[in-house]
């Protein structure tokens, strides 16, 4: 199994705005990271360049990050213990804080790439029944051998 993983932002401009230029130089950088690091299976590209930002959830408003790994420790090294965490630390310049969870995780077969729908269903779910089996955070984390035993 490999670890599907979504967090969801709503841009505080536009991705033309000059407040988000920072950000939109920082994409290739970041991704080129993701994608090289120890790990990594896969991400949800937008087929017109190397990022997702196009594509949205609840009405065009929510940006997507979608991305599988082979384990929680491949994410969260990645997440939270390289350069990407520069990134992260600044996310409220370009991101308004959202109320709710911005972020689930779930088990895929591997080979298995998520839809937005699905991950959408999860974070759903997450945020509706809170953090279980099916949709977890790192916070309430459900290894694989809980539910395969």
């Amino acid at each position: 199994m490999h670890l599907a993983q979504l967090n969801v932002a709503r841009p505080r401009a536009s991705m033309d705005d000059p407040q988000m230029a920072n950000f939109k130089a920082a994409l290739d950088p970041v991704n080129l990271l993701a994608d090289a690091a120890p790990g990594f299976v896969w991400r949800l590209r937008d087929g017109f360049g190397g990022d997702a930002t196009t594509i949205r959830l609840a009405g065009g408003e929510i940006m997507v990050n979608l991305s599988v790994w082979d384990s929680r420790d491949a994410l969260w090294n990645f997440a939270y213990r390289s350069p990407h965490m520069e990134y992260l630390r600044r996310r409220r310049e370009w991101f308004h804080q959202l109320v709710e969870p911005y972020q689930v995780m779930w088990w895929v077969p591997v080979g298995h790439r998520p839809t937005v729908a699905e991950a959408e269903d999860r974070l759903k779910t997450v945020r509706s029944e809170g953090p279980g089996p099916a949709a977890f955070t790192f916070r309430n984390f459900y290894p694989m051998e809980i539910l395969t035993t």
